[in-house]
């Protein structure tokens, strides 16, 4: 970028949300993100427009040549994410957090149209994109093989835990919370989604067998009995038996906190993710991890947590079991997960993420 960082004029389109991106996900990501802006010390150096440091939000629709700089925010494969023309003096910027749809195509069918649309934003990203920003080393190899482009203009910005996410001194409210949620003493927690990649299957029968409570956060989750488990993102729930688990639906963060604060274990079992924020949630207020031994997870984990094979449910049962039975064990996982959560903060975030602004 020619002109001098305090004269950049950027903008960003995050696009209509998908449910829940609100406040989870990628709707999380940004809010938190933006937010860390106006904090840090870079901000008299940030190129932000207006007295509060806010980044305008645009639509692909609007006129983008008024901007040195459009970040697009949300990238989803198989729907149009980029727009067709760019305007000459303008620099693009690209955030993808993760390519599972297409990792996992059986699960995530496209469709005809979908196929389509996806040829379209592989075209457009090789066109239009001058740098793409992603959450993790694992989504960036997939970024580079799916779309074929080249890695040294794909940047690495780790998320960061909410700043509702701490940890609490006992109190009354851990009976509130208990008595709002119907929680047992002892309990699992899971946050959360029914997609084929967050293996919610093989954690049920888990903790079935040990007979631990699990608590599993999400409105989907909720409503299971409601849902067409033929669907193919479904079906792999089938026969799946929810009856023991307690399914709260969506919780407020300051709940979620108080639920992170609370639960005996938290576990993360996916099959692939494109970070993993619940286990660092989880590591912040001193909770025990058990994560599945898969890519991004170990990344972003390191040796804080117990790992498992997340094909085998018997592999979890002893994981869990060690825990229970270990207190040692688990206090020294508590204590390596405190010092792992703390190499992610959104002020470290908001930095790298200028750090790429000033790189196109």
């Amino acid at each position: 970028m020619s002109s001098n960082s305090n004269q950049m004029k950027i903008a960003i389109v995050s696009g209509a949300s998908k449910k829940g991106d609100s406040v989870r996900g990628i709707g999380a990501h940004n809010s938190n993100l933006f937010a860390a802006f106006r904090k840090t010390s870079y901000k008299q150096s940030l190129p932000l427009r207006g007295k509060n440091y806010e980044i305008p939000e645009v639509s692909m629709n609007d006129d983008l040549s008024k901007f040195d700089i459009v970040h697009f925010t949300v990238f989803r494969p198989f729907f149009i994410s980029l727009p067709f023309f760019k305007p000459k003096n303008t620099k693009f910027i690209l955030t993808i957090h993760d390519l599972i749809m297409l990792i996992y195509p059986k699960h995530y069918p496209s469709g005809v149209k979908g196929w389509i649309k996806l040829q379209i934003n592989k075209y457009l990203i090789k066109k239009h994109v001058d740098r793409i920003i992603t959450i993790s080393e694992t989504s960036k190899k997939d970024i580079c093989r799916f779309f074929r482009v080249k890695p040294e203009i794909v940047d690495v910005v780790y998320l960061a835990p909410k700043a509702a996410i701490k940890k609490i001194k006992n109190g009354e409210w851990e009976k509130d919370i208990r008595k709002k949620y119907n929680l047992p003493e002892k309990f699992v927690l899971f946050d959360h989604g029914l997609n084929f990649n967050k293996n919610l299957k093989t954690l049920v029968e888990a903790c079935n067998r040990v007979n631990i409570p699990l608590v599993a956060i999400d409105e989907d989750t909720k409503n299971i009995e409601k849902l067409d488990l033929n669907h193919p993102e479904l079906r792999h729930l089938k026969g799946v038996d929810f009856s023991k688990v307690i399914r709260p639906g969506y919780v407020i963060d300051e709940d979620l906190n108080c639920l992170f604060n609370l639960a005996t274990i938290c576990i993360q079992p996916s099959y692939y993710e494109g970070f993993g924020m619940p286990p660092i949630e989880a590591m912040t207020v001193g909770s025990p991890v058990i994560c599945s031994k898969t890519q991004a997870l170990v990344e972003v984990c390191g040796d804080a947590c117990l790992y498992f094979d997340p094909y085998n449910a018997l592999d979890l049962v002893e994981k869990i079991k060690m825990y229970l039975k270990d207190p040692k064990l688990r206090s020294e996982y508590v204590k390596k997960g405190y010092e792992q959560a703390k190499k992610y903060n959104w002020e470290k975030a908001a930095k790298e993420t200028l750090e790429s602004y000033r790189r196109v």
